[in-house]
């Protein structure tokens, strides 16, 4: 098996002992969270695709794992946490990865949060070596271990 198609599986593997725990995680910072780790995810490369961007939305406000949440309120969290990296990448990021560690100290939902963002990272098939990284930062920020996630 190839390192990507690992790496593939694991997400999957992820989302599917995770999608139980979402629904236990009703919080504002856990949905801020969340949608954070997603923007930063998307952000990896530089730019954010107006694609990408779209099918990510698309993604969060169709997903079966997110129905327990305010689908509507997540993708508007998504779409300000995008904006802002947009607009000053430094500070958009600075402003994300806060959003992010408030949940370091909370192991359970901080595992879910990088859980719910890889299922989202590889909701398109491709995770690339930037978002592979911006998933390493936010694991960092939650104290959790990469190579746990298969990073």
């Amino acid at each position: 098996m190839s390192f990507l198609n690992k790496l593939k599986a694991l997400g999957q593997q992820a989302g599917k002992e995770a999608q139980d725990t979402w629904s236990r995680y009703q919080s504002g910072p856990f949905a801020d969270a969340t949608m954070a780790a997603c923007a930063l995810i998307a952000a990896a490369d530089g730019q954010i695709d107006p694609q990408e961007r779209s099918r990510t939305a698309q993604f969060i406000t169709s997903s079966e794992k997110l129905r327990s949440f305010n689908v509507a309120d997540l993708r508007a969290k998504y779409e300000r946490y995008c904006d802002a990296l947009s607009r000053d990448r430094d500070f958009g990021k600075i402003e994300a990865m806060q959003a992010v560690s408030k949940l370091r100290d909370k192991e359970d939902e901080a595992r879910a949060v990088l859980s719910l963002a890889l299922v989202i990272a590889n909701a398109d098939g491709h995770f690339d070596p930037s978002e592979q990284a911006a998933a390493r930062d936010i694991a960092a920020a939650l104290h959790l271990s990469p190579a746990e996630f298969g990073l």
